[in-house]
């Protein structure tokens, strides 16, 4: 028996689910229609369109996370600070108004870097609590992405956490930069991705590093075909020598391809790390829809 509807919704694509009290998920619905693909506004209309069906089949309580809840999203969910864990989110759900059930929005988090410069993250905080179940005690928690998440894990809490631009730097660079210009797209070649890795542990700077995919190429060291898996290992590897920390198994949450890269290169790294499901997020709102007040 379905006990609540859940929704990860971020900036490209809507995911709904249909959550058991244990949550398992006993339906699915997905469309590429993310916050910024959504006309004037238009959430409630979107939403009734993907889930009304389980609405008129008696479900009463959806909970939303992502983007939904930011500024340029349905209704603004303020941040909430870390440390927090389920228990903390559940009681800051932000009520949204929608006709013929109670909505909820969950917060994204906060935090601060050494220096004092803010941290947001909205939509990875359910997946990982989603993935708490694998991250016994103290672990650590990498959501590889566009702006990939690492968090610190202690007590079922998410304590701290670090955003690096990796995917969308990796972007602007392929599509906008003159290192575009000697790439050709494919599949992943591995080899070349290792060598970028590899050369993320030697002297240089990352902005050094960055123009050898050039001379590479000039010096008929870098095929135009292996030049995009070399700069992504490249990205890849400054970022966890960065970031992963020593003696901590890392737990890789998000897409199945993206995630086994980032394996790759931990491991070329000296760590250990381990890929979670891809349904992290619809656990993580059965876990916090559990522990919120719907009244």
């Amino acid at each position: 028996m379905a006990v609540m509807i859940g929704v990860d919704w971020g900036t490209s694509s809507f995911r709904a689910f249909r959550l058991a009290a244990d949550g398992a998920v006993l339906g699915r619905r997905s469309a590429p229609q993310g916050i910024l693909h959504i006309e004037a506004g238009r959430f409630a209309e979107t939403l009734r369109q993907h889930v009304g069906g389980w609405l008129d089949e008696g479900e009463t309580r959806v909970l939303l996370a992502g983007m939904v809840g930011s500024r340029q999203g349905w209704v603004e969910a303020p941040y909430l600070a870390c440390p927090a864990g389920a228990a903390e989110i559940a009681a800051a759900l932000v009520a949204v108004p929608f006709e013929g059930a109670r909505v909820r929005l969950v917060p994204g988090l906060s935090d601060t870097d050494d220096s004092g410069v803010p941290e947001v993250m909205r939509g990875e905080e359910t997946q990982i609590i989603g993935a708490l179940t694998e991250i016994r005690g103290d672990g650590v928690a990498c959501l590889p992405g566009s702006h990939s998440k690492w968090a610190r894990i202690a007590g079922g809490r998410i304590t701290t956490y670090r955003t690096y631009l990796s995917g969308e730097t990796f972007s602007a660079l392929r599509y906008g930069t003159i290192l575009g210009r000697m790439m050709t797209d494919g599949p992943t070649d591995l080899p070349a991705f290792d060598r970028g890795v590899a050369r993320a542990a030697e002297p240089g700077h990352l902005l050094h590093h960055l123009f050898g995919v050039r001379t590479l190429g000039l010096a008929g060291k870098l095929k135009d075909v292996e030049s995009a898996s070399y700069l992504s290992g490249l990205l890849i590897g400054h970022e966890v020598r960065a970031a992963r920390p020593r003696g901590l198994r890392v737990h890789l949450i998000g897409a199945m391809a993206l995630c086994s890269l980032y394996a790759r290169a931990i491991t070329a790294c000296g760590g250990e790390s381990s890929v979670e499901d891809e349904d992290a997020a619809a656990r993580g709102l059965a876990l916090i829809g559990r522990r919120a007040q719907w009244n």
